[in-house]
This record gives C-alpha cells, structure tokens and sequence, in this order.
C-alpha cells in the first residue's frame, strides 16, 4: 500500500497522521500532504511537518499542525484528465477522523462535475470503495481510440508491379535468357481479387467530446480484354490463356504472335498482343504491339515499339536509326547508338553512344556495366558501374524530373478549370430542357436540334476534364517521384562527364569512384556510396 495521511480533529489540536508505505509502494510526498493542508486552509508548521516526513520509517507518525480544532473534512478525490483526454485518473484521501467518506455514487457525481462523461471504470470505482487505498493513482475512465478503418486494396495474382528484373550469373554477367518478366495466365484463373474496405469507426474522450475517423478509400477493379469480373464483382477472371498486361490499374490478358525473324518474309509487324521473336529483328523493320515485344536475338538499325514491355536477350545496334519507345521497360543485353524511350525501367550490360529516356530508372550492372557517351535521362534515378571515357567521350545523365514538366502541369490545371467552367456553363440548359420534356412541353425541331449540339458539347467537356484528371495524376506521381533522384556510380566516373539532377548541373572536374551524385541546397554535390 503507498503511503498515505490522514487529519485528525480533537478537542484541543489538529493534527494529521502520517502513515508509511508497505510492501515495497510508493512513499507519502509531504509534499502532497503540505498542499492538501493549504488547499483545506488548515494552519501548519512547515518545518516540523517536514522534518516528520523525513524521520517517518516503518511505524506512524502523528504531527500535531495547530492547537485548535479544525473542522471535520470529508473524503476527497483529486482528478486528472490526460493532455490527449482519453484517459482520466483518480487520486483520493482519506476523511479526517470526524470526516465522511464518498459513497459510490458521490464519486461517480464528482466524476461527472470534473467533465468525465465517457468511459468511467465502474470496476475500478468498485474496487476503491472496497479497498480506500488512498495517495495512489487510479485510472478510472478511458476513452475509445477512433479507428480509422482500412482501405479497399486489390490482390493480385501476378507481381502488379511488373519490376522483375535480370539476375546476376556467378561470373559477374546478366542472364538475359530467364527474364521471368512474363506473367503467364490460363483461361477460368483468378486475377485479382478486391478485398472491401473496413468501415471505420468514431472515437470518443473521456469528456464525451466525438474524435472522427478518416474514412477509409474505396477500390474498383479494372478489366480490359479478354477478362470478365466475377458475379459479385469482387474477382479479374481471364477468359482466354495468354499472359498478363496492365494499362494503369487495368488487368488485360493477351495473346503472343511467335516470329522465327523479322525480315523481308515477314515485313513490319503490327499486332494487338505480344510479339515473340525467336531470331533477330532485321535493318529498316519494325515491331509495334499492344504487348510485350520479345526478341532472343539482336536489334539491328530498327524501330520496336510496345506498350508493355521490350526484352532483347542479345542488344540492340541501333547504327544512328534503331528506336525502342516502350509502355512498360526496357532490358537489353546492350545499346549501341540507339534511340531509347521507356515509361518504366531500363535495364542493359552496357549503353554506348546512346540516347535513353525513362520515367522510371536506367540500370547498367553486370560485368561490364558502363555507360560511355550520348544522353541518359531517367526521373528515378541511374545505378551504373562506370561512367563516361577516359577517352573524353561526351556523356551526359540527368535525373530528376523535367524542368518542363511543372509548365505542362499548369498549363493542363488551366486547360482543366476551362472545361469544368464551360461544362457548368451549359449544364443548366440541359436541365432545363429535360424539365420542359418531362412536364411535356413541346420543342421545336430548332430547340431539339440546339440541344442535341448542347449535350454533345457538354460530353466532349466531362471526356476532356477526365483526361485532364488522369494526366495530372501521372504527371504529380513523377514529380514527386524525382526529388530525390541520385546518380550512383559503383566504379569510376570520369572526367567530364555532365551529372544533371533537375535543372542543376555539373561537370565532373577528375575521376572519381564509389560515389553518387546528389541534389543538395540548390547544387549537385559527390557523396561516397
């Protein structure tokens, strides 16, 4: 039991008992003791009543305070509210010798008269009016944490991300052969399933007052062709065998066109899936598909486009005219005076004279891992074992986002609030009209037709508003994405090479190694790896 006090009133004197702590408790604080006294107005010697703290040890103590009676005092409770209000706590002393103690329901009172209106522990009421331990802490209400709930989410049976990437051999090269970067799916699989959101639920504090949540997001899911959703909606089925591509959240299954070559016996290729390439794509020929784009042996001087991704096993000779523009990644075993465009990642053993673009990153590892002249832009970031010539070979990398790109997006918000105003604009004729239609007011074939132009207008603004939305929402994602771009170098950078990390440059003066290059305070800065 901690240590407690008690007033005691006789005839002639005031006094207060002073009771130890057992069992290892908390000891009294005179402290305590001095502020109750003068909170109760009761006279006191400060220094005898110290000095009687000081000495109290195993047995009581009664320390006389003044030679007059005071009056009789009652039970009293001391309450504290924490700072956040969702907890309380309860602090009693005991009545004077002629004092009465709380009943259950006057401590439930004087909670209430404290503002405690939610959350009382009765139990814990209960238990003091049982057991009066006094100068000891008891928690006696608690508030209910609000709880915001969970986010709808989408599981997907194939990796979304679509980031899979080559592994390293034991002797330092990349095994281009086993990409893995295809998901394959069989009519009648499951796709991608929604898992609903859980409601979320208020909170309250111990005053009563309500905490609200965040309300948890819903998700939709997205199909395209060859998929069909589930009865309840909550499932991707695909209806064909093929492999998996994603438009933004869309979850298609496609078909792959299988090619020996591409040549003069087959001409350009053109598809609406994916496209395998067992040989090689030949000079002046091109690729496009709505897929993946798969070649086992070497580009020479041609065009591949993809809207997924494009994996060439053995690289690519661009011979200052082959170009890759891709939706998805890009790996190649190497780029030679290519022309490279990517939305999401490029990965290669190593890029000469070339020109790369990327949203995503630039990889360039393996045994040779180097990057030796033209111009590599990659908003994310570039990871590369040597960078530039000895040679003195003009090799520019930048990352970052496009210094541009924060003018496109206010030019778009603009464009945007233009369509929105225009829509609003003519929403109230269509209205108006459909009011006049449903009361049966006749129209003229002047008033139909200037209707019909109406709505058409009206649905040329909701479509260009939406690709507006959608286009911002990618733009911001990069920007985001960029700030923090870095370029990091596991081997040596040369002299001469031009680091650009958003609209801030440098040209590296002697050659460094292990080292990344970083945006800091308005400059690009070398900091070891």
């Amino acid at each position: 039991m901690n240590g407690y006090f008690q007033l005691m009133n006789d005839d002639m004197q005031t006094s207060v008992m002073l009771y130890p702590a057992t069992d290892g408790d908390e000891d009294l604080d005179i402290g305590e003791v001095a502020d109750y006294l003068s909170g109760n107005n009761i006279s006191y010697d400060q220094g005898a009543l110290y000095n009687a703290g000081r000495k109290l040890d195993e047995e009581p103590m009664q320390v006389v305070l003044n030679l007059q009676r005071s009056r009789p005092q009652p039970e009293m409770v001391k309450v504290r509210i924490s700072s956040d209000g969702m907890s309380a706590k309860a602090r009693f002393y005991a009545p004077s010798n002629d004092g009465e103690a709380m009943s259950r329901e006057e401590i439930l009172n004087e909670l209430k008269y404290h503002g405690i209106l939610y959350g009382i522990l009765e139990d814990v009421v209960d238990e003091f009016v049982t057991e009066r331990e006094y100068c000891c802490d008891y928690e006696i209400a608690v508030g209910r944490e609000r709880n915001n709930g969970e986010d709808a989410r989408i599981e997907y049976s194939f990796d979304f991300s679509n980031r899979a990437k080559p592994t390293l051999k034991e002797d330092g090269s990349v095994d281009f052969f086993n990409l893995n970067v295809i998901s394959a799916c069989h009519k009648g699989d499951v796709l991608a399933t929604l898992i609903p959101k859980v409601p979320a639920k208020p909170g309250r504090t111990v005053k009563g007052e309500m905490l609200m949540p965040k309300e948890p997001k819903d998700k939709l899911l997205r199909h395209g062709k060859n998929t069909i959703l589930s009865d309840d909606g909550t499932q991707i089925i695909a209806l064909s065998d093929g492999h998996i591509v994603t438009e933004g959240e869309r979850v298609s299954v496609v078909n792959v066109l299988e090619l020996a070559s591409v040549d003069s016996s087959t001409g350009n290729i053109n598809y609406t899936g994916s496209v395998h390439v067992s040989g090689n794509v030949c000079e002046n020929y091109a690729v496009s598909a709505e897929g993946n784009v798969i070649v086992d042996g070497v580009v020479e001087g041609a065009v591949v486009k993809a809207e997924g991704d494009v994996i060439i096993a053995r690289g690519m000779n661009g011979m200052g005219k082959g170009r890759i523009v891709a939706g998805g990644n890009v790996v190649a075993k190497f780029f030679e005076n290519a022309d490279v465009t990517a939305d999401g990642y490029v990965s290669s053993d190593s890029i000469l004279h070339s020109t790369v673009s990327t949203k995503d990153t630039v990889s360039v590892g393996g045994k040779r891992g180097f990057i030796t002249g033209g111009n590599i832009r990659a908003a994310n970031g570039i990871q590369v074992k040597t960078l530039g010539s000895s040679m003195g070979s003009d090799t520019i990398v930048e990352v970052g986002a496009d210094p541009s790109l924060k003018q496109r997006i206010v030019e778009l918000q603009t464009s945007l609030q233009e369509n929105t105003r225009r829509a609003k604009n003519v929403y109230p004729i269509l209205m108006s009209a459909t009011d006049k239609v449903k009361k049966g007011v006749p129209l003229s074939k002047e008033q139909k037709d200037y209707i019909k132009e109406v709505h058409a207008q009206y649905m040329q603004y909701r479509k260009e508003i939406k690709r507006a939305n959608s286009k911002l929402e990618k733009m911001n994602r990069t920007l985001e994405n960029g700030k923090d771009a870095t370029v990091s170098v596991t081997g040596e950078v040369f002299a001469g090479t031009r680091v650009v990390i958003g609209d801030v440059s440098m040209v590296v003066k002697g050659k460094n190694s292990y080292c990344k290059f970083v945006r800091e305070q308005g400059d690009v800065k070398i900091k070891p790896l």
